[in-house]
């Protein structure tokens, strides 16, 4: 049974000041992260395992294959960067989908500000992927590539992806406490997402499809970052920025709107939703 009374209205999403808020999802942020790996001989690698394992499946059907890599410079490279950002993205909304349910005893029992689970989740998802980042940073200087300035784009490119998985996460949590059917759907929707994504292939594969393909192929988010990320962390001269493949800047910046526009639809429906969590667990 809820501590609330039917139709009454439980803690908000953010609850009481800043720093109270903040303490908290760090809090549960670092608990999760140390619960994960407690009592395991190898910790933190098993995260490590999942990405290099898929990323060793990939490229050597990719490159022995099929030949998809050839003429792509430091393949390897690129594919591997793709999956840990892209991974980073599937962990944190598969986590937050049934966060909440997860949670439904302490939600019923302690007051305190909803949204610090959704974004608890999300902040232990990115501790993995910056430790994950740690090896893909080696993996690019073992394949020969060498640090330029251009490496400091990468910071607004994994934030973006924070941003648009934190919003995704905040969106889905909320919406899988009225409709369980959230989960396989967003396994689907993710799924067809990463093949539309130029993870496995680089934005030139798109003029393979037909022409001017590759403008309405770079109004998915993911393509914007992922391609720019190939032009700034691997090589500028042999891969094309976003603008470039996209034939200017004006389907980027559409494109990498939706990010925060994601992220607004996702804060604003859970806080709207949040009141009434606990009476609709």
């Amino acid at each position: 049974m809820s501590t609330y009374a039917p139709g009454s209205y439980g803690p908000s999403a953010l609850g009481g000041g800043f720093r109270r808020f903040a303490e908290l999802t760090l809090t549960l942020a670092r608990t999760e992260f140390k619960l994960r790996y407690f009592g395991s001989v190898l910790g933190y690698l098993w995260s490590l395992m999942r990405p290099l394992l898929f990323f060793g499946v990939l490229y050597v059907f990719f490159t022995k294959l099929i030949h998809l890599g050839k003429g792509v410079p430091h393949y390897g490279v690129y594919l591997l960067t793709g999956i840990v950002l892209w991974s980073y993205l599937g962990e944190a909304t598969a986590g937050c989908v049934n966060c909440l349910v997860a949670r439904e005893s302490m939600l019923r029992k302690i007051r305190f500000p909803r949204m610090v689970i959704p974004l608890s989740v999300s902040l232990t998802a990115t501790f993995n992927l910056g430790m994950n980042f740690i090896a893909v940073i080696v993996f690019a200087l073992l394949g020969g590539i060498s640090p330029t300035w251009r490496w400091l784009e990468m910071i607004p490119i994994v934030l973006a992806f924070i941003v648009l998985a934190t919003g995704i996460g905040m969106l889905l949590a909320a919406l899988f406490v009225r409709f369980r059917d959230v989960q396989p759907i967003r396994e689907v929707a993710l799924q067809v997402w990463f093949y539309a994504s130029p993870v496995m292939y680089t934005a030139k594969s798109y003029n393979t499809f037909s022409a001017g393909f590759e403008k309405i192929a770079m109004l998915n988010p993911i393509a914007v970052l992922l391609t720019q990320m190939g032009h700034a962390f691997i090589d500028p001269e042999a891969l094309p920025s976003a603008a470039t493949a996209a034939g200017g800047w004006a389907i980027p910046i559409i494109s990498l709107a939706m990010i925060p526009a994601v992220f607004a639809l996702g804060w604003w429906f859970f806080t709207r939703e949040a009141p009434r969590v606990a009476e609709n667990l």
